[in-house]
Parts: structure tokens; sequence; C-alpha cells
């Protein structure tokens, strides 16, 4: 799995839905006005806006979120990308740079990378 791939399937996601928020509040924006200068019932609208507002920032939240996984993922590639040689040995300072904690079971052990990818190992 390429770094690319993963930036393409964090972001798509998130945009689509910020787009689909941002489409439905101006029609429910829109529609708002018109109702109010019918006098007629606009609670219903008003409330509609409101629970988008807050659908939004829940996805901005997401995104950034999303966007400091994206930055991790960058850093651990080029950090990578400049290692001269391949691994072959146990390297402190590499290992410190890209690995939040091993966890060890009977049958495997799994390392968590500090960018939140998990890889399982078998024996």
């Amino acid at each position: 799995m390429t770094i690319a791939y993963i930036e393409t399937v964090l972001s798509h996601e998130n945009d689509t839905t910020l787009a689909d928020i941002d489409k439905r509040l101006e029609e429910l924006q829109t529609e708002l006005v018109k109702l109010a200068n019918s006098k007629a019932e606009y609670d219903k609208v008003g409330d509609e806006i409101y629970r988008l507002r807050d659908e939004k920032q829940e996805v901005q939240l997401d995104i950034l979120g999303r966007n400091e996984l994206k930055k991790r993922i960058d850093d651990m590639g080029n950090f990578l990308m400049r290692q001269p040689t391949a691994i072959t040995e146990y390297d402190e300072q590499l290992g410190r740079r890209l690995i939040e904690k091993v966890s060890v079971y009977e049958d495997k052990f799994t390392v968590e990378f500090k960018s939140g990818v998990m890889v399982d190992v078998a024996e």
C-alpha cells in the first residue's frame, strides 16, 4: 500500500461529505428565507440547519485528525526513503522514531507504528 493511496482514501470520504453538507445547508438557508418571508412555520428548517452545522463541524474536526495522520505517514515515509541501505538488524534510533508500541501474544506480536498503522507478525 503506497502513501499516495493511503492519502487518497483518507481525504476522499470527507471531501464528499463536506460538499454534501454545504450544498444541503445552502438549500435549507434558501428555504428558510422563503418561509420567513411568507410568515410560515420555519422551526423545522432552522433545526435542520443547526444539526447540519454541528455535523459539518464534526467532519471538519475529523479532517484535521486525518490531515495529522497523513502528515505522520508522510514523515515516516520520507524518513524511510532517506535510509541509505536495507535494514538488516534492529536500530534503536529507528525503532524509537517509528514504533509506538509492540504487544506480544502467545502466537504473534503486534507492532503499532506512530502513524497509527498496526501490523501483526506471526511466530
